[in-house]
């Protein structure tokens, strides 16, 4: 299962921008799907995560800012950042948690993460 994402690029303070993922590949079912990002020095962090379900949690940085979501129909997740902030700079990664169906039929789990998009805010 691999894992797209786009969207990324540069946004100004107080603007918006807007984040895709896509998975492929033979998918039975995925379940979490999660946003990180990496700011220039930082360590990795999680941003959004979303169940299968549609349940939702955020980090306190972008809580109220930002808004993850998905489609199942499309295996994709979303994350709307407004009243972006200089500290959202950062690459940004898509991460999933999936099931799958084997070249034999038989069940695989795993999971991906994206290529990594950046998001650069300005002033």
């Amino acid at each position: 299962v691999q894992l797209q994402a786009s969207g990324g690029g540069l946004g100004q303070t107080g603007g918006s921008l807007r984040l895709s993922c896509s998975a492929s590949g033979n998918i039975k079912r995925i379940n979490d799907m999660n946003w990180h990002r990496q700011a220039p020095g930082k360590q990795r962090e999680l941003v959004a995560s979303i169940t299968s379900g549609g349940s939702t949690n955020y980090a306190a940085s972008v809580k109220g800012r930002f808004t993850i979501s998905r489609d199942n129909a499309k295996n994709s997740v979303y994350l709307q950042m407004n009243s972006l902030k200089a500290e959202d700079t950062g690459v940004y990664y898509c991460e999933a948690d999936w099931m799958a169906i084997n070249f034999d039929d038989t069940i695989v789990v795993g999971r991906s993460w994206g290529q990594g998009t950046l998001v650069t805010v300005s002033s």
